[in-house]
């Protein structure tokens, strides 16, 4: 087990130098490049990456983020990485990597987190205790069949990413004709707010109660009664769009939209497309930041004729059952590995 590499602001460039990977280069389980340090200075041969290293996050300012690793592959080997990483090298790796997944490796890095620093040290590392089957051939059976399933996730991921994508990119096109007619989103629909404090909500309530959270509330007492798009005014969450057709009640800063000229599903989709865009332009920032009622109802969106409109909703419809569909397959393929290993490494 081993440090990285420690290097100084002046060492850094933009290209052409080594890359340092870091903590932000471990994404699920996986070596990320969409954030990448290079350096241009002298490094030991020890502290650069060798085919089926495991990449440990050692030191981070989050501690949810220490223990965090992947497996080094032919395409990451001949990387250095920092001196908040270190590397984990033994002949037994493929199947060590799979007990980094477990509790209990986390549960080892949680009681060996320092005091007053979040992070694990390599004699720390060293001393966390696995049940080892004896037989070598069944390490290695083991390695690969949960590496199998682990390259089933990877590829699971990346057909939603793509899907993602097509939609984005769908939605983009199927949206911005010129020749749509162009409205102000207050001039197609009625925008009002809620009237309640976010902590109005009761347990088991009768009607939803809507804030600036994904999550969905309850209520005893409803003060809507519509098909609405209901949309966060302020927060994490800020411009977080939920749909609702019934009984309801919603919070201060939420903005309730209905009485919709057009398809509401229409103008949903759309606001999911470029919501975010017109909020980057007019969100006021602060502790807490927010947008105002201008920032809605000024907003332009761009209408067909009603048959295209049922076409666009048509399509995109059927793409997001899809994407639906992949993520459900996902969860199944995560919650499987989550259960094997809870099963073999007892």
């Amino acid at each position: 087990t081993s440090i990285g590499l420690t290097y100084s602001p002046a060492d850094v460039v933009k290209e052409d130098g080594t890359i340092v990977l870091r903590s932000s280069n471990i994404q699920d389980g996986e070596i990320d490049y969409k954030d990448l340090v290079r350096v241009n200075k002298k490094i030991k041969d020890s502290l650069f990456t060798k085919k089926d290293d495991i990449l440990i996050c050692a030191r981070n300012g989050s501690s949810r983020l220490i223990g965090k690793n992947a497996l080094i592959s032919d395409v990451d080997a001949g990387h250095s990485y920092g001196a908040f990483m270190m590397v984990y090298r033994s002949e037994d790796n493929r199947f060590i990597r799979q007990l980094l997944c477990t509790k209990r490796y986390f549960a080892q890095v949680g009681e060996n987190l320092g005091a007053r620093i979040n992070q694990i040290t390599t004699s720390d590392m060293n001393s966390f205790e696995f049940f080892f089957p004896q037989s070598k051939e069944e390490r290695n059976k083991i390695a690969l069949f949960l590496r199998i399933i682990d390259e089933r996730i990877s590829t699971q991921k990346k057909i939603i990413e793509k899907l993602e994508s097509l939609i984005k990119g769908l939605c983009q096109t199927l949206f911005n004709f010129e020749e749509y007619s162009t409205y102000f989103l207050g001039d197609i629909c009625s925008i009002t707010t809620g009237k309640l404090d976010a902590n109005a909500m009761v347990e088991n309530g009768k009607y939803p109660f809507f804030t600036c959270a994904e999550e969905v509330f309850s209520i005893d007492e409803y003060a809507f009664d519509a098909e609405a798009l209901l949309i966060s005014g302020n927060g994490a969450n800020l411009g977080y769009i939920h749909y609702y057709n019934g009984k309801f009640n919603a919070y201060q800063r939420t903005y309730v939209l209905d009485k919709f000229a057009i398809d509401i599903n229409y103008v949903r989709l759309y606001l999911e497309t470029f919501l975010k865009y017109r909020i980057e332009q007019e969100k006021n920032t602060g502790n807490t930041p927010y947008i105002v009622l201008g920032t809605l109802s000024k907003m332009k969106i761009k209408v067909p004729n009603t048959i295209t409109q049922q076409k666009i909703i048509q399509s995109i419809a059927t793409l997001k059952e899809k994407f639906s569909i992949e993520k459900q397959s996902l969860k199944k393929y995560e919650e499987q590995k989550r259960y094997l290993l809870s099963k073999m490494f007892i």
